[in-house]
C-alpha cells in the first residue's frame, strides 16, 4: 500500500504543489505539506478532509520547519519535495537579495540538513532552467551547458543547486528539476508566466504589449510537471541520486510571437502592439534539450501550449476564476520582509 509511503512537499499550497499534493493523495500517498500561507490556503481544501492529508503552516527558513511539521504516528517521509521559494525573477527583485538568498538558499540547505537527519531518501528540488540564460550557438541546452543566470532568481537557484550535488553522499539522495516555463490550470494558478497571462489579457482587454519579441523560451504544462515529480519518486535509486534533469518537452520550444499566435487562434480579435524594452531581469532567449529526461526516466508531455490555451480560456469563460487579476495569482507582488 502506498499509504505506507510518505511525502512531505514544502510549498505544497502553491502553484505546482497543490496539483502534487491531490496527485499523491489520489495514488494512495501520505502527504504532509508545509507552507507559510504567503498566497492563502485555499488551494489545500479539495485535500483537507483526506485521511492521509496532514498540513503545518510554518516557514521553511526556521530550523525546524520540517520536522515540527512531521504527524505523530505517520512513518518518517521517504521523499521531501521542494517547492517553496521566492519563484520567479520579478518576485526576487521586488524583495531583494538578502530575502531572496535566505528563502531560496538558506531555506534549501535547513530543509536539507532536516532531511539528512531524518533519513529520508530522496530530495527532489524544484530549480529552473533559467540558470542557462542563453543557448550557446543558438543550439539546445542540455543538462551539461554552462550555467549563465540573467536574473537574481536564477543566481539563487544555481546557488541552491551547487549546494545540494555537494551534499549529494550522504543519507539523503538529491535530485534537481529544471522547470520550464510552467502554464496551465492549478488549483492555485498563475497569471504571471507567459501563456496564462496572455491568455486572460487577450480575453479580458483584447490586446497585447509584448517586449523581447523573437525571444525563445520553453514552455511545459503544470500537469506533466506534477507527472514528471511523480515517475521521479518512483525510479531507481540511480536515475535519482544527485541527478539534474531539465523537465519539458522539444515541442513546448516557442518564441513568442509563436505563443501569441496561439492565442490569437482562440481570439482572433486581440490586437498586438510590440515595445522595444531591456530591464535588470529575466533577458533569457533559449532553447532547450529534454533528451536525458526523455531517455532515463521516461517522460513523455501529455500537453501541448495549445491545451493550455484552451484551459485557461475556458476556465475564465467559465467563471471559475471570479476576479484573475487579484494579487493571490501573481508572485511579484507579494512582499516578503
Amino acid at each position: 500500500m502506498k499509504q505506507e509511503h510518505h511525502v512531505l512537499v514544502t510549498g505544497g499550497a502553491g502553484y505546482i504543489g497543490s496539483l502534487l499534493t491531490a496527485e499523491l493523495l489520489r495514488v494512495g500517498y501520505r502527504v504532509s505539506v508545509v507552507d507559510s500561507l504567503l498566497f492563502g490556503g485555499e488551494s489545500l481544501l479539495g485535500s483537507f478532509h483526506h485521511p492521509n492529508f496532514h498540513f503545518a503552516q510554518a516557514d521553511v527558513t526556521e530550523p525546524r520547519a520540517v520536522r515540527s511539521a512531521l504527524p505523530r504516528g505517520w512513518p518518517t517521509p521517504e521523499a521531501i519535495v521542494h517547492l517553496a521559494a521566492i519563484v520567479g525573477f520579478p518576485a526576487c527583485q521586488a524583495v531583494g537579495k538578502q530575502v531572496a538568498w535566505r528563502y531560496n538558499v538558506e531555506a534549501t540547505q535547513r530543509v536539507f540538513e532536516q532531511a539528512n537527519d531524518l533519513g529520508t531518501k530522496r530530495f527532489l528540488f524544484a530549480s529552473t532552467y533559467s540558470v542557462y540564460g542563453l543557448s550557446p550557438d543558438g543550439r539546445p541546452v542540455t543538462e551539461e551547458a554552462p550555467l549563465n543566470p540573467q536574473s537574481l532568481y536564477a543566481e539563487t537557484k544555481i546557488a541552491a543547486e551547487q549546494y545540494l550535488l555537494e551534499q549529494g553522499d550522504g543519507v539523503t539522495a538529491p535530485l534537481i528539476f529544471r522547470f520550464a516555463t510552467l502554464y496551465g490550470i492549478s488549483p492555485r494558478t498563475r497569471f504571471d508566466l507567459i501563456v496564462n497571462q496572455f491568455v486572460l489579457e487577450a480575453y479580458t482587454k483584447h490586446e497585447l504589449i509584448i517586449y523581447q519579441r523573437g525571444y525563445s523560451r520553453s514552455f511545459v504544462h503544470v500537469r506533466d510537471v506534477v507527472r514528471g515529480i511523480m515517475l521521479a519518486l518512483e525510479a531507481p535509486m540511480e536515475k535519482f541520486r544527485r541527478q539534474v534533469y531539465n523537465l519539458g518537452t522539444e515541442e513546448g520550444n516557442y518564441t513568442k510571437d509563436e505563443i501569441v499566435d496561439l492565442v490569437r487562434k482562440r481570439l482572433p480579435e486581440t490586437r498586438v502592439f510590440y515595445k522595444d524594452l531591456s530591464f535588470g531581469g529575466d533577458m533569457r532567449d533559449i532553447t532547450v534539450s529534454f533528451e536525458k529526461i526523455r531517455r532515463e526516466l521516461g517522460f513523455q508531455t501529455e500537453l501541448n501550449v495549445d491545451d493550455g490555451v484552451r484551459e485557461v480560456l475556458r476556465a475564465l469563460q467559465m467563471g471559475l476564476i471570479r476576479d484573475p487579476f487579484d494579487a493571490r495569482y501573481r508572485n511579484a507582488q507579494f512582499i516578503v520582509q
